[in-house]
Parts: C-alpha cells; sequence; structure tokens
C-alpha cells in the first residue's frame, strides 16, 4: 500500500480531527496517526455546556461525533500507532512509527496534546494507580464511599472535585493560597463553597502520600508557617496542570520555555509545511472549540501551502529560461503602482510572476525577505540575485 499522502496528521484530539474533516471535504489523501483513543484528553470531561449548538454532551461522544463526521470521507485513512520522529528531507516530511514503518506528505499536522504535571511528591509514583490519580472521568467510581483529597486551586482542580463528590464520601480540596483565594472561575467556585461534600484546607500543599499497598494518609504542609501535620486519606487527585507532549519536535520546530509550541495566525511552525494545533501550542485558551478551529485554519493553510510550492516548482523549472518575482503588498497603493512599473520594465527580457504576499508569501518568507516591493530573479531554475525595490 502506498505510504504517502497529501497531509499527515499527528494526534487524534479535536484540532487533529477537525483537520482529517476539512481535508477530506477538500479530497485530500490524508492519513491521521493516533496512539491512544481519538479525541485525547477531552474524553475524560464528563459533561462539556460550552460547545456552540451543544447545550450537554460528554466529552467522549461528541468526539465520537468527531470521528464520524471524519470517517465519511473516503481519502481520509486512520491508524493507531506511536509516532517516533518526524524529519524533513528536501520538501517532503518522513513520519516515522514504532510498529507501521515510515509515511511520507508534503504537509503535517501536529495535534500532540498534553499530560498531567507530575509534582513528584514523595509517594506520588508509588501510589499512582494505588489512589493517586489524575483523571476523574477515569478513576471516580474506584472512590465510592471513600475520604479522598484534591490537589489544586484552578477550574480543573475545583470543577472535578465537584464531580467526585457523587461517588466519594468527601472531598477535600488542597489549595495553597490564603482562604478565599481560588484560580478557578466564579462559577465554579461558589458551586464549590455550597456543595456540602467539599472542605478546603488553605495556604497548604502534599509533601508526602503514605500507606501500605494503597494511599491511607497524606503529610500537609502549611507554606506560610512550615507546620506539617498528617491526615487520614484515601486516596489523591492531582490537577496543577499540564505538560506539552512536545518532547519528540523540539529539536525541530520553536517551542516557548515551558515546551508549547510557537505558531502564527496560520497555525504555522518555523518548518514551511509543518503545523500544530490545539493544547500544544502556546495559546491562550485551550477548550475544545479552540482546538477544532486550529485543525481548520492548519488543514486549509497546508492546502494552500501545497498548491503554492507545486506552483514555484512548476515555474522554477531546469528550462524555465529567466524569471523574475515580484512581491507586493496590495493594501499598499505605493506597492501596486511601483510592481506594475517594474513589471513593465521587466517584460522585455523576464517573464515575471507578482506575488501577492498576503496570500502567497512561500518563496518571499524563504527568502528572508521583509520589506515590499521586492523583487527575485531566477535563471533556469537558479536564483541570481534578490533585490528590496522600495
Amino acid at each position: 500500500m502506498d505510504s504517502t499522502y497529501d497531509l499527515i496528521i499527528v494526534g487524534g484530539g479535536p484540532g487533529g480531527l477537525a483537520a482529517a474533516i476539512y481535508a477530506g471535504r477538500a479530497e485530500r489523501r490524508t492519513l491521521l496517526l493516533e496512539k491512544g483513543s481519538y479525541g485525547g484528553r477531552i474524553n475524560d470531561t464528563y459533561e462539556i455546556r460550552n460547545y456552540p449548538g451543544t447545550i450537554s454532551d460528554s466529552g467522549q461522544h461528541l468526539m465520537e461525533r468527531f470521528r464520524e463526521h471524519g470517517a465519511a470521507f473516503p481519502t481520509v485513512d486512520w491508524k493507531r500507532t506511536t509516532v517516533t520522529g518526524i524529519r524533513k528531507e528536501d520538501d517532503v516530511f518522513v513520519v516515522e512509527t514504532k510498529r507501521r514503518g515510515d509515511f511520507k506528505a508534503g504537509s503535517v499536522i501536529l495535534d500532540l496534546g498534553t499530560r498531567p504535571r507530575e509534582l513528584n511528591i514523595k509517594g506520588e509514583k508509588e501510589f499512582t494507580g494505588r489512589g493517586v490519580a489524575y483523571c476523574a472521568t477515569c478513576d471516580a467510581e474506584f472512590f465510592k464511599g471513600k475520604d479522598i483529597y484534591v490537589l489544586g486551586a484552578g477550574d480543573q482542580a475545583v470543577e472535578e472535585a465537584d464531580y467526585l463528590t457523587g461517588f466519594a464520601s468527601s472531598v477535600t480540596i488542597v489549595v495553597i493560597h490564603e482562604e478565599g483565594h481560588l484560580d478557578c472561575n466564579e462559577a465554579a467556585a461558589e458551586h464549590a463553597y455550597k456543595n456540602p461534600k467539599i472542605r478546603f484546607v488553605w495556604s497548604s500543599t502534599v509533601e508526602e502520600i503514605k500507606g501500605k499497598d494503597h494511599v491511607e494518609s497524606l503529610v500537609l504542609k502549611n507554606v506560610e508557617n512550615s507546620e506539617t501535620r498528617e491526615v487520614k486519606a484515601q486516596g489523591l487527585f492531582l490537577f496543577v496542570g499540564m505538560v506539552p507532549q512536545t518532547e519528540m519536535v523540539r529539536d525541530l520546530v520553536s517551542c516557548d520555555k515551558t515546551g508549547y509550541i510557537r505558531v502564527n495566525e496560520k497555525m504555522e511552525t518555523g518548518i514551511p509545511g509543518l503545523y500544530a494545533v490545539g493544547d500544544c501550542t502556546q495559546t491562550f485558551l485551550r477548550q475544545v472549540i479552540t482546538s477544532a478551529a486550529n485543525g481548520a485554519v492548519a488543514a486549509v493553510a497546508s492546502e494552500r501551502y501545497i498548491k503554492e510550492l507545486d506552483q514555484i516548482r512548476s515555474i522554477l523549472s531546469p528550462e524555465s529560461g529567466e524569471v523574475a518575482f515580484l512581491f507586493y503588498n496590495p493594501y499598499r497603493n505605493e506597492d501596486i503602482k511601483t510592481a506594475g512599473e517594474l513589471e513593465q520594465s521587466l517584460n522585455s527580457q523576464w517573464k515575471v510572476y507578482r506575488q501577492d504576499i498576503t496570500r502567497q508569501d512561500l518563496l518571499y518568507r524563504s527568502l528572508n525577505l521583509e520589506q515590499t516591493v521586492s523583487a527575485a530573479f531566477y535563471r533556469n531554475g537558479k536564483l541570481l540575485e534578490v533585490k528590496n525595490v522600495f
């Protein structure tokens, strides 16, 4: 079977699934690679109330609808495997996998997601899966009738604590801030304060997790006076942020200091043809709707990238003769005038192609140009000279 595609999507979160839908509608030969469950971490969300057109739905069911939509397009292939590496050879991306071999494509979209942040609390690794948990939806049923603790103060911690009260006898939230200060939205805070099963321990953190076969107690530390005390506990949920799963590509793309991938408005990384979407990107808001929008943008942008690349290749063939590209901004009247005059002066010797940089900027960026009007001159596909005409 041919392992070459127009587009490869690495990761099947909301962004990756949306990209598959848009690529499928465009009849692009697309491959989506996912190592786990389609939808990613949103599958762990018990209820979603803020996705437009959906008053209430579970994360898992909403992602099933995304997946069914994408599967309706015959040009989209789906494979379960772990991606181990990505490299670019000339203008082709090679995506390496653990068991399926290598796949090639002209463009790649990364939807790598995030994972729960581990705090390396003493006993955390030892008791993970034996009383220490990171996903309420996944593990809540194991804590029926038990007295448990939650560490964290943000939206996820407070909302998941509220969800856990449907199973546990009591839920105590350990908050590092002083009394009355939570990092979550006001509605979630108010709801938690009114829940009779929820209690708070303020100005504190968890210093140690103790037990034999399962969690039996926690050592809490007051961050104001450093005093410690041991409390009985039958479980601990940690909701203290997420970590982007971008280790595989950090030598390939630009990331911020925490590992989130830097992208522009087209979801482009610094590598032409390589895009990133969803929670793994440096973004203000991480929600299903924003991830899905990222996927739509990246799919359309990657399609235009391939078309522009093919166009440039066809123009700059070994037999193309003398070719000039004029780069201009159509929103600047001076650019339109200058580009027109320059085209007339060059027409007798050069085959001239105008490049509107607001729509076609691949060659412009590859030449590291920053101003307009600029011109690039080629002979039989070889670059001769670049000039700033402005």
